[in-house]
Order: C-alpha cells, then structure tokens, then sequence
C-alpha cells in the first residue's frame, strides 16, 4: 500500500510552537504509516521532505504524475482546514487520487484512529 502524508507547518497544537507541532504531526503519522503497513510515496526528486506542506504542490505533483494512491494521511481536520473551505473545488480533485483520505486524531483512550 502507498500513501502520501502532509503536515501543516503552521498548525500549534495544544500551545506548542511551530517545531514541536510538526515534530508531534511527524511522530504520530509516521507510527500510523508503520502500524498500517503503507509505504510513503515520493512524487517529486526535489522536495526537502517526505511529506508535503503545501496543498497547491502536492495537487500540482499529482496532476503531473497522474497516478492514483492508495492513502492521504494527515494529523487532523485543522491542517487541512482552510484549503478545504478555502478551495472546495481543489479539494475533491486531491481527494480524488486516493482511495481513502485517514485523519490521525488524537488518540482516544482505546487508542483508534479515526478514518475518513
């Protein structure tokens, strides 16, 4: 199974700076893609990161490629939020090249993981 993952540099949660937020995105989508068994997925050789920060590139990349994926995962509604309501159009394309869109919420106390 291959999955992209995107983390929103400039997402504080729970009062932590930008660092730790994306230290705190990184952690918690890198175990999920582990436990899950998904193999992340590069599309550009020249991005800094194995992850996209930038809805607009990654839809870019996408459409360059044109090859569907199996997982977009991202650490909750908040990173993607206003590229949601900001660009609802753009958004059903990204959705569009995956089978399945999985947000890692926090953690309940049974440990799941919401998908949506």
């Amino acid at each position: 199974m291959k999955g992209i993952y995107f983390i929103n540099d400039s997402l504080c949660i729970d009062g932590k700076t930008n660092e730790e937020s994306i230290v705190l995105q990184e952690q918690a989508i890198k175990e999920y893609l582990t436990d899950q068994n998904i193999q992340v997925s590069v599309l550009n050789p020249y991005q800094l990161k194995e992850y996209y920060t930038v809805p607009h590139a990654l839809l870019y990349d996408l459409r360059k490629e044109n090859m569907a994926f199996d997982y977009f995962v991202f650490y909750s509604l908040q990173a993607v939020q206003d590229f949601i309501y900001t660009y609802p159009a753009k958004w059903l394309i990204l959705k569009s090249y995956f089978k399945e869109v999985i947000v890692i919420d926090k953690k309940t106390s049974s440990g799941q993981k919401k998908a949506i």
